[in-house]
């Protein structure tokens, strides 16, 4: 893996040093995550609508595409793809290098023009993904943009980059997806894991069951008596096709056997009972009906959903699972199956709901509390949360499961940010700042795995309790979302927190320009923290 370094050469017309000896904000490279090895050189490069584009491949012209599109709904400039022999040009061409790997690039910015280098269609995307970032934090003047002179070498440190949505707790709708995935996209994150069911609402179109959504969808979070929201399956598919676009690829969540609620108000045939401070929390794994329901239910999930993962959740069922060690249903069949107690229960019927899914082709991805499930390993990818429980991550790593991983601390985004926050989550007061963020990696943790790639990478989490508003949403995740993408693209060793932050104040411009209500780590905060207002019209800090 390579050493993340930044070289800078002197511009010839003079190059301006702060006092402390560091280099001024406009030397560093603008690019977010930071490529692995960057020059910068006393080169400029006119950009202007009359600028060709080029590529030697029709693997590229997606990426050309998009590139097009990007140009012009942020600079208002119209590249044509053409034919520029000896002229100044975008060139997009096939990589020589033997060893780059997926998602590797090279970018060259000079007075001739850009030239991006790939051996495939995710590489040359990041490649044009960075000269965005180049571009849209560039000089304009009249008609054309002013770019410095760059050179870059970059490769990405996990494939794994994700992001997950929670969309029951409050509903958001597909416009506001589809800005959370652009901007991944130019953050360079490739994993959108879409959590569309759970206790307060069922967000998702199932044609078989039509009561999911349409009372299932009723409520959220703090409003039990909201009008149902849910996404339509064809809506599904325009947000799973604008992300392949974009070289992400979007995992589902169904939530079972706990978390139930919002189904089992649709149909309540299914429940398996629950608790006081979660009612109908469970589906019932006694009833053979149950298993039939939910793999119809995956099945049509399945084909909405080309990643061919499916996230069963799998997580805190004993929150609502009591009136298991009662049911007639659930003790016949521990009877039967000789199941010594209702974690015997959930496994069994994690395995069967498993065994489903892999009919379909489709691998399991399940919370860290499945680590004990014995689900086949070759099939199945554990997301450990827990970050109290590390045990659980060496048992995972241990039994040879590919892992994903995204600690509460510091990679839950509802928490706070910042110490004089009073609206949001926190952990024995402990909270996850922009710098938490940045200096997770996920290289601490691979002394522990039994193979390289058996950490796939890492992720962020929002749960959307105390998020009723876009507003609220934005806050939590800008600028944490950019610290999240260079914790999963760079190399652990070589990361520099203050380097970071002089190369975000020209992102906090473009969030500006957004219209993003985003957080300001620096002096004198430019937006305040967003209250939330919890059930009954309260106000509220969870401590847990």
């Amino acid at each position: 893996m390579l050493m993340m370094k930044l070289k800078i050469k002197a511009w010839s017309f003079g190059l301006l040093i702060m006092a402390s000896g560091m280099a001024s904000a406009q030397d560093y490279c603008p690019v977010i995550p930071a490529p692995v090895t960057v020059l910068k050189t006393n080169t400029l490069f006119v950009l202007n609508s009359n600028t060709p584009i080029v590529s030697d491949n029709v693997v590229f012209k997606p990426i050309v595409q998009y590139l097009q599109e990007e140009l012009l709904k942020t600079q208002q400039m119209t590249l044509s793809m053409q034919p520029a022999p000896g002229m100044p040009a975008i060139r997009f061409v096939l990589s020589s290098k033997k060893k780059l790997p997926a998602g590797g690039y090279s970018l060259e910015i000079n007075k001739d023009g850009v030239t991006i280098a790939a051996k495939e269609s995710a590489g040359a995307f990041y490649g044009a993904v960075s000269l965005l970032q180049v571009i849209r934090q560039s000089k304009r003047t009249k008609e054309s943009l002013s770019l410095a002179g760059w050179k870059m070498e970059d490769q990405p440190a996990y494939g794994w980059r994700g992001f997950m949505l929670d969309e029951s707790r409050h509903f958001f709708g597909m416009e506001k997806v589809k800005s959370i995935l652009d901007w991944m996209a130019f953050y360079k994150l490739n994993k959108f894991h879409w959590h569309l069911t759970d206790e307060p609402a069922w967000r998702i179109e199932i044609k078989r069951y039509p009561k999911l959504a349409l009372v299932g969808g009723l409520g959220n979070y703090a409003n039990e008596f909201a009008p149902a929201q849910y996404y339509t399956q064809e809506q599904v598919k325009e947000v799973v096709a604008y992300a392949a676009a974009r070289f992400i690829t979007v995992i589902p969540e169904i939530d079972m056997p706990g978390h139930a609620t919002a189904a089992n108000k649709a149909y309540p045939e299914f429940s398996g009972g629950g608790a006081p401070g979660h009612p109908e929390f469970t589906f019932n794994p006694g009833k053979e009906g149950t298993y039939t329901y939910l793999s119809n239910i995956l099945k049509e999930t399945n084909v909405l959903f080309p990643s061919a993962m499916v996230h069963l959740g799998g997580d805190e069922v004993s929150y609502g699972n009591q009136k298991w060690a009662a049911d007639p249903e659930i003790l016949s069949l521990m009877k039967d199956k000789n199941l010594a107690g209702t974690k015997e229960v959930e496994t069994y019927f994690m395995k069967r709901m498993a065994d489903s899914l892999y009919r379909m082709n489709a691998k399991l991805l399940v919370w860290d509390e499945m680590t004990d499930g014995d689900l086949p390993k070759e099939k199945t990818i554990i997301f450990w949360w827990r970050q109290d429980k590390p045990e659980v991550l060496k048992s995972a790593l241990s039994k040879g499961y590919e892992t994903v991983l995204c600690p509460r601390l510091p990679l839950y985004f509802d928490f706070v940010q910042d110490s004089t926050h009073r609206y949001g989550r926190k952990w024995n007061k402990t909270y996850n700042p922009l710098e938490s963020v940045y200096a997770f990696s996920g290289d601490d943790y691979q002394s522990q795995a039994l193979h390289k790639n058996q950490i796939l990478g890492i992720q962020a989490n929002l749960w959307t309790e105390t998020v009723q508003t876009e507003q609220r949403l934005d806050y939590l995740l800008f600028p944490r979302i950019a610290a999240l993408a260079e914790a999963a693209w760079s190399p652990g060793k070589g990361k520099d927190f203050s380097q970071f932050m002089q190369r975000l104040k020209g992102h906090l411009a473009l969030y500006e320009a957004d219209a993003i209500y985003y957080y300001d780590p620096f002096p004198g905060h430019k937006y305040p923290e967003p209250v939330k207002v919890g059930k009954g019209g309260k106000r509220f800090n969870t401590e847990l």
